[in-house]
């Protein structure tokens, strides 16, 4: 009404306008202008000085300057040869607030207002602060939210300027009250429904909100449906209606589907036209219906996208593949067809890359499996891209190809990434009863310089221990992908200078450097080989030391423990994602040696095997299994003799000294428990404990007559450790790179040895985990719950344990 009402008001002012004879114009003057120049207004004008001057061109003129939107009124006068145009400017916008909206954000309602040219600065123009009104409110709509109000105010300022005031009423979200689907036969309300984003209010609501209507919603739920009947052999199902309905108080909606499920088919026949590329018995190998099998659309679609990704992978970049079910309704067959139809065979002319602003081209061009100058192959993309994802150092990563102009075979392979923190800045606070404040910081890059080198610097400090570390790591040190690394490591421990010390009695001090070589076997694969010295000077205190460690020292006879580590690693990475994966898994397997020339002899074996599982929904399961094993080979420690001797001098102060020189080296025992193991018991702290001197702890694990209450965890040479764990969906969240919460099941211990082990001791204890990129940075809070425990574990639970550190 009121555009038409603007146009009758037009006609009307052309009507008084035009009341003039024509006549040739010497010259044009432009009345009422402030803001707006002269020379933009004649852009518009259709006539110009030496025109002749009718009502025709009138009418032009006066419609192209209303059509600018810059003026309210127009109006054309003749002063004897002149053409008087006098004009009225729209108010411009000085201010515009918007106020009351929380389900949409305040910036995004800017954008999309300036889009239609409300914002400040512009012309205002009441009819598009009309429209405006009239799209929030289908916005609020399209979110179950009936009862909304947007309320615009104009208030007129000086210099013809106006401030727009937009106040929204969001009001409650309408509730499903009900669900009805009408016609359906062959299933029950609950099998169809099940999967559907709608639904009645349940306990869950609050979470899930499938209790608030959405059309997108409705409109998914509608396509399952019809998904369902099909994929069971319904092929000629059909939703006939849908109906929404909302109460007078527009709190509660209805909802109610009309449904023909017609009869079961079966597939008559399958047949591959178009042109055919590849042999036909390679093709309907990727068929996954078969003459006499019941008619299923979801297993056509999966062998239309199987034969086109076939199809990609071999330079076909453009294939389609169109489905033609042919019904025969009285036999209720489905004869099918599938059409192919190749196009033209491309390869890549150029791969290019976007948004690398910190990471140099070189270290994205080597992640790449599709080649310049090669086919096209869709499975070199998807795996170019995977590799790019696993690096780390970018948040999003696109591939797009487009065609050359010009060319019918060639196309462009355009990376686009988005860059993220590839380094990090890390501080980690503990506090223990018995060991104090315990910190530890580290500054890591992991793309250093844009190089795709990583290198670490790293220290941990507490009242018992000191330790640095030092880590560099150049992944291409060759055009073929292998790499090497050095590291440098110097570690201190005092446990004797801390009362009731929840660790073993001895004191430590450590200098260690190894260099190693990373060789790639596949994409997935890699093999690392190194070498390392270390020299471990080890204190032990006869009375707090526990004997059995006292023993093994003396029996090795050197108080500074030299070694020569060999280490060789394989490892088999298929994650999609460095952060945070939602499918793939890693597996691993460490072997290290102290060669012959070391003072103790030993080997450890680690492996490790986990996965991540889509499961729907958002959720997301992990689940990990990891297993350390170590023992000595060959002759340590003093020889027979010695050893006699040493036995029979401790026989005279009436102690027994029993043959442990072959024993695995206690500095170097696995221990379990602690924030990133089994959650809810302290660091290190499960596995074998014992008194310091000669004591031996009672069930509850006090050590009576000792000299520290408790006794102490000494780990040992076989470990074990699983954990289940599900990634729970935050319907708040939509990049899982910022913040994931899981539920959590951890089991696991360490044992002297293997043939300690025994299932009954497993440890084991569940409980929620946030990992949170917070402002501080990177953030772990976990809230544990021990289940599986045993009696002398009490003094070792933790309940919240927490890291938390910065990132740049």
């Amino acid at each position: 009404m009121k555009r038409i009402a603007a146009l009758l008001l037009l006609a009307s002012l052309s009507a008084n306008a035009f009341a003039f004879d024509p006549f040739v114009i010497s010259d044009i003057r432009i009345d009422g202008l402030s803001r707006i120049s002269a020379g933009t207004v004649f852009n518009y004008l259709p006539m110009s000085r030496g025109d002749r001057m009718t009502d025709a061109t009138a009418q032009r003129a006066i419609r192209a300057l209303y059509q600018t939107k810059f003026f309210s009124d127009v109006e054309m006068e003749r002063d004897g040869n002149i053409l008087v145009i006098k004009v009225v400017e729209r108010p411009s916008i000085a201010k515009l607030t918007i106020r009351g909206n929380k389900d949409i954000k305040t910036d995004d309602l800017k954008k999309g207002l300036k889009s239609i040219g409300l914002a400040e600065g512009e012309t205002f123009d009441r009819l598009a602060l009309d429209n405006v009104q009239q799209e929030l409110i289908h916005q609020y709509y399209n979110r179950g939210k009936y009862s909304v109000s947007v309320i615009p105010h104009v208030v007129r300022l000086e210099r013809n300027r106006v401030a727009i005031d937009i106040e929204i009423r969001e009001g409650q979200v309408a509730k499903i009250k009900e669900i009805n689907i009408v016609g359906n036969h062959a299933f029950t309300d609950k099998q169809i429904r099940d999967g559907f984003e709608l639904g009645t209010p349940n306990w869950m609501s609050w979470y899930s909100k499938n209790d608030q209507y959405s059309r997108e919603k409705l409109s998914g739920d509608l396509e399952k449906l019809q998904s369902y009947y099909m994929d069971r052999g319904y092929a000629d199902f059909g939703v006939d209606s849908t109906q929404v309905t909302i109460a007078p108080d527009k709190q509660s909606m209805y909802l109610a589907a009309d449904v023909k499920e017609g009869e079961i088919y079966k597939i008559s026949d399958v047949k591959l036209l178009g042109t055919l590329v590849l042999p036909e018995t390679t093709l309907r190998q990727l068929v996954f219906v078969k003459p006499g099998e019941v008619f299923n659309r979801g297993a056509i679609e999966a062998s239309t996208k199987a034969i086109k990704a076939l199809l990609a992978n071999i330079g076909y970049a453009y294939a389609k593949v169109t489905p033609y079910p042919k019904l025969d309704k009285d036999k209720r067959t489905v004869d099918l067809t599938l059409y192919i139809e190749p196009g033209q065979r491309v390869y890549v002319r150029r791969v290019v890359f976007e948004g690398n602003t910190r990471t140099e081209d070189d270290v994205l061009r080597r992640q790449m499996r599709q080649l310049e100058g090669s086919w096209y192959s869709q499975a070199a993309i998807d795996r170019s891209k995977i590799r790019l994802q696993q690096l780390g150092y970018f948040k999003k990563v696109d591939i797009d190809k487009k065609k050359v102009p010009g060319s019918d075979d060639q196309v462009d392979v355009t990376v686009k990434v988005e860059e993220q923190s590839a380094g990090s800045l890390q501080f980690g606070v503990g506090y223990s009863q018995y060991s104090g404040i315990i910190l530890s910081a580290s500054v890591s890059q992991r793309n250093l310089f844009g190089t795709g080198d990583s290198v670490s610097v790293s220290g941990e400090r507490s009242s018992y221990y000191t330790k640095f570390n030092v880590n560099y790591y150049n992944p291409s040190l060759t055009d073929n992908g292998v790499g090497i690394g050095y590291s440098a490591t110097y570690s201190k421990t005092d446990y004797g200078n801390v009362d009731n010390s929840e660790f073993a009695n001895y004191s430590t001090s450590q200098k260690a450097f190894s260099t190693y070589l990373g060789l790639p076997i596949t994409d997935f694969q890699s093999i690392r080989a190194g070498i390392g010295l270390s020299s471990n000077k080890i204190n032990s205190i006869p009375g707090y030391t526990p004997q059995q460690l006292v023993d093994y020292q003396n029996e090795i006879g050197n108080y500074t423990i030299h070694s020569t580590i060999g280490t060789l690693g394989w490892n088999l990475d298929t994650r999609n994602g460095y952060w945070a994966p939602t499918r793939g898994g890693v597996l691993s397997l460490n072997a290290e040696v102290a060669l012959p020339s070391s003072t103790v002899k030993y080997w450890k074996l680690t492996g490790e095997a986990n996965h991540y599982w889509p499961i729907g929904h958002g959720f997301v399961l992990y689940l990990d299994g990891q297993v350390g094993y170590g023992k000595t080979y060959g002759q340590n420690g003093i020889s027979d003799t010695q050893f006699d001797q040493l036995k029979a001098a401790y026989a005279a102060n009436g102690q027994t000294l029993t043959d442990v020189r072959n024993d695995f080296p206690f500095w170097e025992n696995f221990y379990s428990g602690g924030v990133r193991d089994v959650r809810g018991f302290q660091d290190n702290t499960l596995g074998p404990r014992i008194c310091s001197g000669t004591g031996t702890p009672n069930a509850s694990g006090i050590c009576n007559g000792s000299y520290y209450s408790y006794a102490q965890p000494v780990g040992g040479a076989f470990k074990v450790l699983g954990t289940a764990e599900l990634y729970l969906p935050l319907p708040f969240l939509k990049d899982v790179n910022t913040a994931r919460v899981s539920w959590f099941v951890d089991v696991g211990n360490a044992y002297a040895n293997w043939q300690s082990f025994s299932a009954s001791t497993l440890r084991a204890s569940t409980g929620l985990s946030l990992h949170w990129q917070a402002p501080i940075g990177p953030m772990i809070i976990n809230f544990a719950l021990p289940f599986r425990t045993q009696a002398d574990d009490g003094h070792y639970e933790e309940r919240i344990q927490f890291t938390f550190g910065s990132t740049f």
